[in-house]
């Protein structure tokens, strides 16, 4: 067994590696409520060493799978260390390169554990078929979007990357645990590369917990932010006791406009902005694609950047959004999102706190402000991360805009319809609602022709 792979029942620290950087923080944020060092970094080479646990943002969701794969193995090779358990994020939708992802992890790591369940936000996984909100994950409109057409079965996908798999039922994590544990054990051995295990309840992935971290034997877990939390939940994961240190709500507040910024153009992010706009009376701008396309070039770039900058810069809140045209192509997400970053990059200075949906756009905007990561502070609702910058870049030499913004972060197609509010409201404090100015340009939204 090398210093890779081992595995010991306690451990002095956590790996998360995860393809977007909602995705590492949704999925990180259970350790830091636990009380545990919680840094997610921009650059996997950079890591904050001091933190317990570190969630890096490979930043792999639209690479190709053999590129994707390699960016993945050689984050674990920086990363990983003796006594450090490693557990890879993955889209609880299934989205991007995560079998390849897997697959290159699992030759270094020895066999995946993979439970994508988190029932907290109705993902469950029935004969290794994920259901979102008890729809089969294939009939989603989020699966729909970008693999309609494609086996969503989570076997058939990691065996099409080249894995051996077996399945771990419902019945088995319930009534025989015991031998879900001699099943991990013998893995290896029978050359099996990844164990699908279902689970429904949280009740179900705390079994899986409990049982995992106890062995000793090579693995990695394979999960979404719910397998995470009931790691971050276990009382002897690591062998030192968490440092928890009270922290006062007030200390999340946000002195200074509050930007909701969501590159997200699911059904669930529209819905979450117009219970934003409504409920708080915060103004909405919505960024036609072909003024991001073309970037500088467009003859409407300067205006809609002005109109931004004017607004944050007169201490008002705002919603700025993708817009969506025939145009469109899932393909140009990321290219869409660093346009917009660059459109608010001026004026980031001036927030007080920013609110971010969908994972490129959250990297996006981070980068264009130079924050190299951010060090997590609590959950506001069941994948909504609340962090503080706590590096820069230093490719430019420049230092970060942040200046103590409050960040969240969120998945696009993630999440309550109220969660940009409830995290809206958060930053806002007991009476920020009311008292925002925002409320002067109430349902103030506005699109310019294509």
């Amino acid at each position: 067994m090398t210093a890779m792979n081992a595995m010991n029942a306690k451990s002095t620290s956590m790996l998360i590696l995860a393809d977007d950087l909602s995705g590492a923080a949704d999925c990180a944020i259970a350790f830091a409520a636990a009380g545990r060092k919680t840094v997610v970094t921009l650059d996997p080479n950079a890591p904050d060493e001091g933190a317990t646990v570190i969630a890096a943002d490979t930043d792999t969701r639209r690479l190709s799978p053999a590129d994707a794969a390699a960016r993945v193995a050689d984050a674990c090779h920086v990363l990983r260390a003796p006594g450090r358990h490693l557990y890879k994020k993955i889209d609880s939708t299934l989205r991007g390169n995560w079998t390849a992802e897997v697959a290159a992890l699992a030759r270094l790591a020895g066999p995946a554990i993979v439970a994508p369940a988190f029932p907290a936000t109705g993902r469950a996984v029935r004969e290794g078929v994920v259901f979102v909100n008890g729809v089969p994950l294939e009939e989603t409109e989020t699966w729909q979007l970008e693999h309609a057409g494609c086996d969503a079965r989570l076997g058939a996908m990691l065996e099409a990357a080249g894995l051996k798999t077996a399945h771990i039922s419902l019945a088995t994590l319930r009534d025989a645990p015991q031998s879900l544990a001699a099943r991990i054990a013998a893995a290896a051995a029978e050359g099996i590369g990844a164990l699908i295990v279902d689970a429904e309840t949280s009740d179900d992935l705390a079994a899986l917990a409990r049982i995992t971290a106890s062995l000793d034997t090579p693995f990695f877990w394979v999960g979404s932010g719910g397998l995470a939390r009931e790691l971050a939940a276990l009382p002897d994961l690591f062998d030192a006791p968490a440092a928890i240190t009270a922290r006062p709500a007030s200390a999340d507040v946000a002195h200074g406009p509050v930007l909701a910024l969501v590159g997200s153009l699911s059904a669930v992010s529209e819905r979450q902005c117009a219970m934003l706009r409504s409920e708080a009376g915060i103004a909405e701008l919505i960024v036609p694609p072909a003024v991001l396309r073309d970037g500088a070039r467009h003859s409407a770039w300067a205006a809609w950047g002005d109109d931004i900058g004017q607004r944050l810069r007169g201490g008002h809140d705002l919603i700025v959004r993708i817009g969506r045209d025939d145009a469109f192509d899932p393909a140009e997400g990321a290219h869409l999102s660093n346009a917009l970053a660059a459109l608010v990059a001026p004026h980031f200075d001036a927030l007080g706190g920013l609110i971010a949906t969908g994972g490129e756009t959250a990297r996006a905007m981070l980068a264009a402000a130079n924050v190299g990561s951010l060090e997590l502070v609590r959950e506001i609702e069941a994948g909504v991360a609340l962090g503080r910058a706590t590096t820069t870049t230093n490719t430019t030499n420049t230092t970060s805009a942040a200046n103590g913004a409050a960040i969240v972060t969120k998945a696009g197609a993630f999440g309550s319809e109220h969660a940009l509010l409830g995290a809206y409201q958060h930053l806002r404090g007991a009476h920020g609602v009311a008292e925002t100015p925002a409320a002067a340009l109430k349902n103030d939204a506005r699109e310019t022709s294509i």
